[in-house]
């Protein structure tokens, strides 16, 4: 990642969202998926925190730390992060004594679900129960699960669905490894406050792009992102009629750092940009008519059609977050913008 001014411009506007964020001054943070396309932006904000003197103690868990390394190639292990080795799929101890946990490690690659399901689900149940024993054992103030919008399920409503809001999930559908893991993960960590002295707080983020994109990324947003940079026409394998909630990167690590200083012991947030609630097909015409190319259509495969996503309507209401005081600051039209530009330095 290629850190540009404009790139740290951005990140101090949306700082500037975040209510109380000096509460982090002199604290510890343990994150987990530091080098995922949200939390790595995270990452970026306690860095820039940082630099502004917050002294922020931060660890970033992974199982490579040259993957790390890389990602963060600015910054220097030792000096400006610690490195945490952590396997989200192994039951683990870490030695390591976090104020505050975000914990973003999971699977999110939904070419993956369906070739591995048995390790999705595993992999968000058994390292988010590392991650709470440690928060457990070591007193930690407050652990932030990172879920998803999937935990909603199949709703027959036309409306943007509140935190309490649930509908059906095909549990004998390998499928639903994914949000059916989450569900779990969200009473893991209710349970968990309930029976110890710590607190938790989960997010339930929409549809996140933004340039810290991944080349594995198969979900469709990634997929028009790459072929917007590379001036080849975006190809849709639907009418892309589904109706997601999109957020921008730095908007969706804005609320994140928002709801960890701010939310309510045992609560969970949609991250929803209200100004960016679109179809698939919405996603890809700004994409296609910010970078000139043209939309085509193909018929998916079946393993591709396996692997989508249950909901035709995924818009959530962020109602409950903006009461916190956050604010989105990039509608789809700048979004889309940012990232392509980004990604072409």
């Amino acid at each position: 990642m290629k850190y540009l001014k404009n790139y740290w411009n951005d990140i101090e506007k949306v700082i500037k969202y975040i209510p109380n964020i000096t509460r982090l001054n002199g604290t510890s943070i343990l994150i987990t998926g530091a080098t995922g396309m949200v939390c790595s932006t995270v990452v970026e904000m306690l860095f820039y925190l940082n630099e502004q003197g917050a002294k922020i103690t931060i660890y970033l868990a992974g199982r490579n730390i040259k993957r790390v390394k890389s990602r963060f190639s600015r910054f220097k292990e030792g000096t400006d992060y610690i490195f945490v080795e952590y396997d989200a799929t192994k039951a683990s101890i870490l030695e390591i004594n976090p104020h505050y946990i975000i914990h973003g490690a999971s699977n999110a690659n939904p070419s993956i679900y369906m070739k591995q399901p048995v390790e999705t689900m595993l992999g968000n149940i058994i390292g988010l129960n590392t991650i709470l024993r440690l928060a457990s054992e070591k007193k930690s103030k407050r652990v932030l699960y990172i879920s998803s919008s999937e935990v909603y399920g199949t709703i027959h409503e036309n409306k943007t669905y509140k935190e309490s809001d649930y509908g059906v999930v095909d549990i004998l559908n390998p499928r639903a490894c994914y949000p059916s893991a989450k569900r779990a993960g969200e009473t893991l960590c209710a349970s968990y406050s309930f029976e110890n002295d710590f607190e938790t707080v989960i997010v339930r983020p929409g549809h996140i792009y933004g340039p810290t994109i991944t080349r594995s990324d198969s979900r469709a947003s990634a997929q028009f992102t790459w072929s917007a940079i590379a001036g080849q026409d975006i190809v849709m394998k639907s009418a892309g009629t589904q109706l997601r909630s999109y957020c921008y990167t730095m908007d969706c690590a804005s609320a994140i750092l928002t709801v960890l200083i701010n939310g309510e012991n045992r609560n969970a947030y949609n991250i929803s940009n209200k100004n960016s609630i679109v179809s698939i097909r919405d996603l890809a015409e700004a994409f296609a008519n910010y970078t000139g190319i043209k939309i085509v259509f193909e018929n998916p495969s079946d393993a591709e059609v396996s692997g989508y996503n249950f909901m035709s309507n995924s818009s959530l209401n962020a109602q409950k977050l903006e009461m916190l005081g956050w604010k989105a600051i990039f509608d789809l039209k700048s979004g889309v913008k940012n990232t392509v530009d980004y990604l072409r330095e």
